[in-house]
């Protein structure tokens, strides 16, 4: 065995430890609330980042956080889940507001954050840009996983995540020409940043696209669930990779795939029961890497930077979320006026208050090249803005939430679905004793005595889930809400079944989808 051969040997023994070290830990988190109940209070991702700190505090380093580990590895997974999970036909009802907030957003907060860096904190143009940069981006990784856990009302998830998506591509253009401007190695121009930026995103559609309608096409012959769940594992990374290879935005590349092939793909190429499968497993995917990368993000904190720097940190998220108003209610009334799509100010409030920032931030600022003198600045001032969002502001969400009316009963949303849940078991059976009534081996008196009890608790269950139902018009919402997506997803699993077996070349457009927009305008005019 050569010198080599050994040394790579013991460099993957010692990455398997350390990941089954980070795993073990995770997991362990997972199970606190269950022994302590006051801890199921705190949303599970923010409780593995105050882990995290804890082991920062007694100096254990469990892995050393680098971009390549958060943009190859950790990212493609979420942001495909994400966008597999994401409703093409409610992302496009407010495209208008997500593409403002993703754009121009961005320009917004890199510019105010430079700004207040620059001439309060005297920090210098170059670095202060970059800080801005870095930290312009709302998180789909710390989003996305709060408002899940949350049980967000639908249509604010949808904006806050569709924001979240994007934008991280449009942050990323936008640093990657602040760090050639710091080394002085890009041209300054107006026309220059608007064609990269263009070529950037652009890539990121057209090879998404290519890739997204590819693999459709691809599964649409054949049935094999677990082909089908391997192919969407290796389209997340395979598009991301090919995307940055060619100069363009592996992010957007993969948000675009991912919202193909959730909405076009798994509808023409994949059997319900093949369609859930993949769901489940990303789902398990999403929530095992969500575990890592935030307990992760706790672990690199060093309390000795954020100190040294913590007036620095403190402008700078001053600066973010006086920006980030500016941005969130000024380009909402824009977005008001423009489309009909409208977002309430209790809705762009959550919005504004809602833009955590996490792993995207850390990835960038870590990328900072070693030959720019403050380097570590940039770090410190980036974690801890990313810090001061996830505890601050992801501590304060769900009470904003319930503040401004906005989350729901969760507790009485889980008694209905719980209500419901038993009327289906007991229905199933009651049927399952109805079809075995005959065989002589069942005593007719415990069969029939059986029967009436059940029949008699199936009334009950009934009655309340009527009363719950009458007295909530969260219910009643819900209720719909379900019922138009089975509706749809009925009527877009017929449209497949056409497609698959060649009659028809491509989905036609749905009839449900205009009967449901045209209603929901009727109520809202």
């Amino acid at each position: 065995m050569t010198p080599e051969t050994l040394i790579n040997e013991v460099t993957i023994e010692g990455n398997l430890k350390q990941f089954l070290l980070v795993l073990a830990v995770s997991l362990t988190v997972a199970t606190l609330p269950q022994i302590f109940g006051w801890l199921s209070k705190i949303p599970y991702t923010l409780l593995l980042v105050i882990v995290g700190l804890g082991l920062a505090f007694i100096d254990v380093r469990l892995v050393t956080l680098s971009p390549k580990l958060i943009l190859l590895i950790f990212l493609p997974p979420l942001l495909f889940e994400a966008a597999w999970n994401l409703e093409w036909p409610k992302l496009k009802r407010d495209l208008v507001p997500i593409a403002l907030y993703a754009i121009l957003g961005v320009v917004i907060s890199v510019a105010g954050v430079a700004f207040a860096l620059n001439q309060i904190a005297g920090v210098s143009l170059a670095i202060a840009l970059l800080v801005g940069a870095s930290i312009s981006a709302t998180d789909p990784v710390s989003v996305i996983a709060l408002f899940r856990e949350l049980g967000v009302e639908k249509r604010l998830a949808l904006l806050v995540e569709g924001e979240s998506l994007f934008n991280d591509g449009i942050a990323i253009v936008a640093f990657s020409f602040l760090v050639g401007f710091s080394l002085g190695t890009d041209d300054v121009g107006i026309p220059i940043l608007i064609a990269r930026f263009l070529a950037f995103v652009g890539i990121g559609v057209v090879v998404g696209s290519l890739i997204g309608f590819g693999v459709s096409y691809l599964t649409q012959p054949f049935d094999l669930p677990l082909v089908e769940q391997s192919l969407t594992l290796v389209s997340a990374y395979g598009t991301y990779i090919i995307v940055e290879e060619l100069g363009g935005s592996g992010v957007i590349g993969v948000v675009v795939m991912g919202l193909i092939f959730g909405n076009f793909g798994s509808r023409i190429g994949m059997q319900p029961s093949t369609r859930l499968a993949v769901t489940q497993f990303w789902n398990f995917l999403a929530f095992f890497v969500n575990s890592i990368m935030f307990l992760l993000i706790g672990d690199q904190i060093r309390f000795a930077d954020l100190g040294t720097n913590l007036g620095v940190i403190g402008i700078t998220v001053v600066a973010m979320f006086v920006t980030r108003a500016i941005a969130i209610f000024g380009l909402g009334w824009l977005s008001n006026w423009l489309g009909k799509s409208k977002i309430s100010l209790p809705d762009q409030t959550v919005i504004w208050w809602g833009g955590l920032r996490g792993s995207v931030s850390i990835a960038l600022a870590l990328s900072v090249p070693h030959v720019l003198p403050d380097r570590p600045k940039i770090i410190a001032i980036v974690f801890g803005v990313v810090l001061f969002t996830l505890l601050v502001q992801g501590l304060t969400t769900k009470a904003l939430l319930e503040k401004l009316g906005l989350l729901g009963n969760q507790e009485l949303r889980q008694e209905y679905l719980q209500a419901i849940a038993q009327r289906v078991a007991l229905n199933r059976v009651l049927k399952y004793l109805s079809d075995v009534s005959g065989d002589r081996k069942i005593e007719p008196e415990f069969s029939n005595h059986l029967v009436s009890q059940l029949q008699e608790k199936l009334n009950l269950l009934q009655a309340e889930i009527n009363q719950m139902y009458d007295q909530s018009s969260e219910l009643q919402q819900m209720t719909i809400d379900k019922l138009e997506g089975d509706l749809e997803a009925i009527e877009a699993d017929t449209y497949a079944e056409f497609v698959r077996a060649g009659q028809l070349n491509e989905l036609p457009v749905s009839v449900l989808q205009q009967c449901f927009k045209e209603r929901h305008e009727t109520i809202v005019s």
